[in-house]
Parts: C-alpha cells; sequence; structure tokens
C-alpha cells in the first residue's frame, strides 16, 4: 500500500466535481442512537428476550463518569460524581442487572464482556471490584474465562485498578492516549503529560494483561506529518497488540464545536494524509489492519471479540449509556451531549427501581431491510471482507438483489471489489469507510438522525 492508494491533496479551497467527503459518520453501531425514539408502549423485557438465542450472548456495563471531558468526545459523560454518585449508581447498576437477569433464560450464557464509558477506571479499586460483581453475580457472566475488554484513561490507570482488573479477568486494556505530543493534547482538550501516559503505559504492562490497545487521533490542530510519526514511535516503543487510529471529528455541543462544522476538503486532505501515514507506519512495523481504525500486532493473541460486539445481535448492555441488541429491537436509554441533560439523565437512572428497569425506554425496531444492512456493514468495513456465502444462507439472496446500486457504485469510485466470493474494501475503500457507511442508511434512519435536536 503506498501513497498512491489515496486521492491527491486538493488545493487550498477548490473544490473538485462530485466531491466525496471523507467523514461523514462513523458507522460503529448501527442505527445510531440519533435515530432511537421512545417506545409506546414500552415493551417487558421478558417479552423482548423470549425467542432469543441466549447460547452466546455480548455483556457491555456503561460507567458515564469522567475526569475531564474531552473536545472531541460526544459519548454520553459527565464530569466528576459528587455526593457519593458513583455508590448510588452501582446501586442502580444492581438493580438494572436483577431485572435484566430476570428476563433471560436460566440457561443464558455470556460469551464476550466489556466495561466502557466514560471511563471505567474513574471507579475506585473498589468500586470497580464491585462492577466485576455485578457482571458475575447479577448477570451470570464469567469474566475469567470470556474476553473481558476495559477502557481507561492514563490518569486513572492506576497501579490498584489495574491489579483489580487483571485478578479478575480483563484480557484488553484499551488506553486513551490520543496524542503522546503534550501541545497537540492540549489542543484536543485533554490536558495530560507525556511523562504521565508513559507511566501509566508502565503500569498496564506490570499488570500483565495480555491485550494493550493504545488509541491515537490524527487531524488535531497544530499536528504535521512529523508529529504524527513521533507519536505513532512513542507507542509502538511500548509494542501494543493494538492500535486504533482515529481521525478528528469536530461535533455538535463538544468542546471543539466552534470550529464549526461543514464541508472542509483542506482538513479532509490533511487528515487522509497522515491516516496514510499511519497506515503505512504501522503496516511496515509488523501490523495487520482489521479495519480503517483498528490495526493488530502480526504475532499478538488474537482472544476473539473484544470491541463489546457493538455490531452483535444478542447484547444485553447495563447502565445509561448502554444499548441493548436483539434481533428485532435495538433498545437503551435517553441520550443527550449536554453536561446538564447527562446529569439529568443520570439522576433519573439513579432514581429507578427494579420495576423501571423491566421494559425498554427508547430504541429503534429492526426491520428486515434494517437487519440485512446491518450485516452488510458491520462485515464490509471489516478489512477481512464479507463471504457473499454468509450473506446467502442469512437472507436467501443476493446483496446484489437489496443493494445492487450502492455496491456498484462502490465499485465504480474504486472502493470496492469483489474477491473469490468475497466483497472486500480497496486500500482506498478503507480509507473512505466513513463516507461508504453512512451511503447506507435506510431512508427513515437518515430521517430520524436528522430530525433529531441534540442537547
Amino acid at each position: 500500500m503506498t501513497a498512491t492508494d489515496l486521492p491527491m491533496p486538493i488545493p487550498p479551497g477548490a473544490v473538485p466535481p462530485e466531491y466525496v467527503p471523507p467523514y461523514q459518520n462513523y458507522v460503529y453501531a448501527y442505527p445510531h442512537k440519533t435515530a432511537y425514539r421512545p417506545l409506546r408502549p414500552r415493551p417487558a423485557l421478558t417479552e423482548l428476550w423470549a425467542d432469543e438465542p441466549q447460547d452466546a450472548l455480548s455483556l457491555y456495563l456503561h460507567v458515564p463518569f469522567c475526569e475531564v471531558r474531552c473536545g472531541f468526545c460526544n459519548l454520553f459523560t459527565r464530569v466528576g460524581a459528587p455526593d457519593e454518585l458513583t455508590t448510588r449508581y452501582l446501586d442502580a447498576l444492581e438493580r438494572q442487572a436483577d431485572a435484566a437477569r430476570e428476563a433471560l433464560a436460566p440457561s443464558a450464557r455470556f460469551a464476550t464482556a466489556a466495561f466502557g464509558g466514560g471511563t471505567p477506571t474513574y471507579l475506585t479499586a473498589g468500586e470497580l471490584d464491585r462492577l466485576c460483581d455485578i457482571a458475575e453475580d447479577g448477570m451470570g457472566a464469567d469474566l475469567r474465562a470470556i474476553p473481558l475488554s476495559v477502557e481507561a484513561s492514563p490518569s486513572t490507570a492506576t497501579a490498584d485498578r489495574l491489579a483489580v482488573l487483571a485478578e479478575r479477568g480483563v484480557t484488553r486494556l484499551s488506553l486513551g492516549v490520543q496524542s503522546f505530543d503534550d501541545t497537540e493534547a492540549r489542543a484536543a482538550v485533554r490536558p495530560q503529560r507525556r511523562a504521565d501516559v508513559e507511566a501509566a503505559l508502565q503500569r498496564v504492562r506490570d499488570a500483565a494483561i495480555a491485550v494493550l490497545n493504545i488509541d491515537l487521533i490524527y487531524g488535531i490542530d497544530g499536528q504535521t506529518p512529523d508529529s504524527w510519526a513521533a507519536s505513532l514511535d512513542a507507542a509502538l516503543a511500548w509494542r501494543p497488540e493494538e492500535l486504533y487510529l482515529y481521525p478528528l471529528y469536530v461535533r455538535p455541543l463538544t468542546g471543539l464545536a466552534r470550529r464549526g462544522g461543514g464541508p472542509d476538503p483542506e482538513w479532509d486532505a490533511h487528515r487522509l494524509d497522515l491516516y496514510r501515514r499511519g497506515r503505512d507506519h504501522l503496516l511496515a512495523a509488523g501490523y495487520v489492519q482489521e479495519s480503517m481504525r483498528m490495526f493488530r500486532r502480526a504475532e499478538a493473541p488474537d482472544l476473539g471479540p473484544n470491541d463489546y460486539a457493538c455490531q452483535t445481535d444478542g447484547m444485553i448492555g447495563l447502565g445509561c449509556g448502554a444499548r441493548s441488541y436483539t434481533r428485532k429491537l435495538h433498545y437503551s436509554f435517553d441520550y443527550a451531549v449536554g453536561a446538564h441533560e447527562v446529569r439529568a439523565i443520570i439522576d433519573d437512572y439513579v432514581a429507578g427501581t427494579a420495576r423501571d428497569f423491566r421494559r425498554a425506554v427508547v430504541g429503534h425496531a429492526m426491520s428486515e431491510d434494517e437487519t440485512r444492512r446491518r450485516h452488510l456493514l458491520q462485515s464490509v468495513l471489516q478489512a477481512s471482507g464479507m463471504p457473499l456465502s454468509d450473506y446467502r444462507s442469512r437472507f436467501g439472496s443476493d446483496p446484489y438483489e437489496h443493494f445492487g446500486a450502492e455496491l456498484d457504485r462502490w465499485s465504480e469510485r474504486g472502493w470496492l471489489h469483489a474477491d473469490g466470493g468475497r466483497l472486500r474494501l480497496t486500500a482506498l475503500g478503507l480509507a473512505y469507510s466513513d463516507a461508504l457507511g453512512p451511503e447506507l442508511f435506510s431512508p427513515a434512519v437518515r430521517t430520524a438522525m436528522a430530525e433529531y435536536e441534540g442537547r
């Protein structure tokens, strides 16, 4: 893969004909939460899970607390937790776990688990122990026998917290570094010092967790090809089993939103160039590209699904901010980004009773068409692509019968090719994953997302 895989840089101010912005929407789950709506009447969880396969479920626990809100973050989280809020939140999480477990069959089994947020390691070591108890005793997940992924920040990856996570069976620790350059970190509204990041990485390695993932961001104000390469080299010095390279997005209601939105071909070209440089740098260092964002060291252990199965049917999500997936309905709690609204939703959650948690609140019904779109997206956005036989086996037809126009358009753009009975993105297609994915959104999902009022 060389520089010829990507378009030539766009001159400042020049918008080419039929310009396709490469950074439109990160499709980490479909449909997006902004397409969810209040469910009336609210369905009982016992009804939703009655006919669902339960032999290989995924479990996700959401911790909506952070020490600081990064300038690029639009996740469901709040800064700080006054008045023993973390204790009250864990109390509510236990009540929700009891209600969710009641809806499952006694034989239900969990195959993967993850703690995300927010920052799960915002919790103290004792609170993390309790979080694991909720997953194990409340939900019946055997954390030491399945892949368990946890997100952390450098400042909260303390030795006592990491010791609890290692002892409870964590197999993957994802550290949100974003940049090893102190100036760039401040520009992303993520105040941290490189020395503290390096110290946190040493503590993670000392904890002997099998897989270390490091998150990095490209496109930060002031970032240059040289500073990007320096961050990559700083990360590679720790020989992480995984690296995620994220393009910077400026989203509404976030700290960086003052930059403004709309098409920016010059910035797009800059991010594409940094993406190419990062990709080539990691490939040369012996990493394998798994998707636009994810790179795994070639000899690193593959512990199975470790992205908390955001695209997988059969997921139980606990905590406000968590999603749950059945084959016919995706459901969650209310969603917001603004600080006041997030706090109000968390307050409602911690006041909830077990009875309140026995019904789904907001969600999106999954029609056959939406299920086909989701299957195609979750498959083709992976570097390994999608075997045509998998699609035919599940849906009884060829994907070209349902999505011929989209697939042909992607092929004409040089994004997609058929390879031995498999639809696979080209190197250019992987680079344009965040443009390709949104083109498969259904009209109903597009309308719902457009009508969503950010708050």
